[in-house]
Formats: structure tokens, sequence, C-alpha cells
């Protein structure tokens, strides 16, 4: 007997994904591949499962942070060192599409399912790794969370406020940045495979995720020797481009060129400033660029910005609010765009957590998802699937 062919949902319905990963980073990438269609066995640790089950909140008894990072998912739990399980698990394989781990660099092999070892056994099997430092290099060994690769990527160098103490990104983007890397890998291995019917390993490290996000940073270090500072809201080559308080609140508002900024200074009711010499190019905008924040936010504060948003909206100028998780959320474009679905568990009702970004013309975008499975609830039917007992 076979996995039975999963219900085509998505662009990789068909394609089952053996899910080793715990936390965060290899949770959201199969996550990921769960929303586009896939079938994602999550083989957990007897007993105690994936670490995640245990982090708040809880609701019902059962993690909302699990459930948030695991929807749709099925579980199977195996020890990997037991010869039972062990048999299992080589079923698995036999018919998986692709495998996920996310342990450190080495406990694969220990465990006799390293790269050269599966790839030997089954050669079509796509093998993903993402760990803190990759699989080779000095670092190759050592644990990181988040925190440890945001600081090590000088990220954090370029988030928070000029002279202020460093600041950690407000979400995991150490780790969903490195999900999000495996994900488009294992999805560029599964294309290859269709042209040549072999698998490879993808191989993902968050410390490289964290540099491939330092956009300008690179090139304006390597050009001037000098490694940029962070600069709060505005962006360091492009003026104005920034957060500015208005009568009760702040807005965003961004002129990508002096066309732009011209036509923002003429809503602002300032037209003059688009004729000052400190103002008048993009490149004088930058070295007068406080100047030029106080030289908006004195028109700005004359009025709120409920006043503000549908005047520079009907003017075409990039603008918005500053929102809030709560009121992003509540956004009318958020909910248009069905990025706040409902998942509903048995356990604790009905939840809502991020939809899936990516919207495809060829199939549906549900606002409800599949629940996060409980320990070990597939064992009895994935076993049947594979004709063990």
């Amino acid at each position: 007997m076979s996995l039975a062919a999963s219900q085509i949902k998505g662009p990789l319905g068909g394609v089952t994904v053996i899910d080793l990963t715990r936390v965060l980073a290899g949770p959201f990438c199969t996550m990921m591949l769960a929303d586009l269609g896939a079938r994602v066995i999550k083989v957990e640790v007897p007993g105690s499962g994936d670490d995640s089950r245990a982090y708040g909140p809880f609701v019902g008894g059962k993690s909302a942070y699990f459930i948030s990072i695991n929807r749709g998912k099925e579980s199977l739990a195996l020890d990997l060192k037991k010869p039972d399980d062990r048999t299992v698990f080589e079923a698995l394989l036999g018919e998986a599409d692709v495998v996920v781990e996310n342990y450190r660099p080495g406990t694969m092999e220990k465990l006799g399912y390293g790269w050269d070892t599966l790839h030997a056994r089954f050669p079509r099997l796509i093998y993903a790794a993402v760990s803190g430092f990759g699989h080779s290099g000095p670092y190759s060994t050592r644990p990181a969370y988040d925190l440890v690769v945001q600081a090590m990527g000088g990220i954090m160098s370029l988030t928070g406020q000029p002279e202020g103490p460093p600041t950690r990104v407000g979400s995991s983007i150490g780790d969903l940045t490195a999900g999000m890397f495996t994900a488009v890998g294992i999805s560029s291995a599964l294309y290859r495979r269709q042209i040549d019917g072999k698998g490879f390993k993808v191989d993902v490290g968050m410390l490289d995720s964290q540099i491939a996000l330092l956009e300008n940073a690179i090139v304006r270090t390597t050009i001037s020797g000098k490694p940029p500072g962070p600069l709060g809201t505005r962006h360091p080559s492009i003026a104005p481009f920034d957060m500015y308080r208005t009568a009760d609140s702040w807005l965003v508002l961004a002129a990508g060129n002096d066309h732009v900024f011209r036509h923002l200074a003429a809503t602002l009711g300032r037209p003059a400033l688009a004729d000052d010499a400190r103002f008048a190019t993009n490149d004088s905008r930058i070295v007068h660029v406080e100047a030029l924040k106080a030289e908006i936010e004195a028109a700005l504060l004359t009025a709120t910005t409920e006043h503000w948003l549908p005047i520079f909206t009907a003017a075409g100028i990039p603008c918005g609010p500053f929102n809030n998780v709560a009121q992003a959320l509540a956004d009318p474009q958020v909910q248009a765009r069905n990025m706040v679905v409902s998942v509903t568990d048995p356990r604790t009702g009905e939840l809502h957590v991020a939809g899936n970004p990516i919207k495809t013309s060829a199939f549906p975008d549900p606002a409800t998802r599949a629940p996060a499975p409980e320990l070990d609830e597939g064992r009895t039917r994935i076993r049947g699937e594979l004709g063990l007992k």
C-alpha cells in the first residue's frame, strides 16, 4: 500500500512532506507548503512532541502558538532510535517527496538518516535542512535562536532609534525568513526533479537569511567603509520617507522621486517647499532631512490623521496610518485579502490566525483552515496507508 494521494487543494497538491521540524523556522516552512496544498506529516517526539506545544498562550489547554504554525498538518509520534519506529519512518521516506529537518547539523547522520545515506536509498527524495548556521562553515555545529542571528546578522544594528540600545525586530524574522527561503528552495527542487527525476539537498542557514535581508546596507557599507546605524522609521536613501506626527497620532508618507515630492508639497499646502534649494532634489532632501521633517510636521500638526489620509490617498501619494496589531487585522484591505483566517479546533474552539499571502488564479483561498493535530493523532491512519499494523 502507499500513502493516500491528497486531494488537490493547491499547486503542491499530491506532494507529501515528512516534517521533522520543531518550534518555528521549520514548522513555518512546512505550514507554507501545507497552505499551498502539500500533505504534511509531522513526525514528533513521543510523549512531548514539538517543543512549541508547551508555549503559551493556551486555550482549552492547547498551545495557540503551536496551532498558529502547525495548522493543517498531521502528527505521527516516532522515536527514531527504536527499530519499530525506524521501520515506520523508512516506509514514510519511501513514499514521500520531501523531508524537512531543523536539527543541529550532524544529528541526522548520527541517526543514520543523513543526506548521503538517504539520497543513495531514495534518489527522488528532496532533503531540506534549516539550521542556525547551515551545514558548512566554522559555526555549523552551533545552536542558534532568532535573537542570536538577528544580533549576529547586522539587522539589529539597523533597527531602533539613533543612539538607542540594540533593538530586536518585533517578529522572529531570523526564523521566519529562513523558513521562507527553505520553502522556496524546496519548490525549486520539486521543479528540477520534474526535469531530471532526482532529488537534491536544500541547506538554509538562519544567519545567511539575515545577511540576505540587509538590502542596500551591504553596498552602503562596502562603498563608504562605514556601517550604517539605526534611523528610526526613515529611509536611508529617500526623503521624505518616514513616519510623521499629526495632531492626534502618526502617519507614513513616502515620496520616491522629485515629481511625487512636488505633488506632496502642494497637497500639504506648502508648494514653496519644492522650490526650496534644500529640498529641490532627493539628494539635497537627504542632506536636510531633519529640516524637511520639521516642515512637513508643521503642516500635518494642524489636523488629525483621519483628516489627512483621504487627502493624500486621493492625491495618489503613498501614505498609511500607524497601526497596532489589532488595527492591522481589522484593516479592510487585510480583511478583503483573506489575511485573517479561522481555525476551529475541538479543544480551543475558533481561533484566528494569519492567512496565506500567496494568492493564485488556479485555486481558491479558503477563509478556514484545518486545525493543528493532537500529538500522534494520525498514527492509525498513516500506518494503515503504509500497510503497517
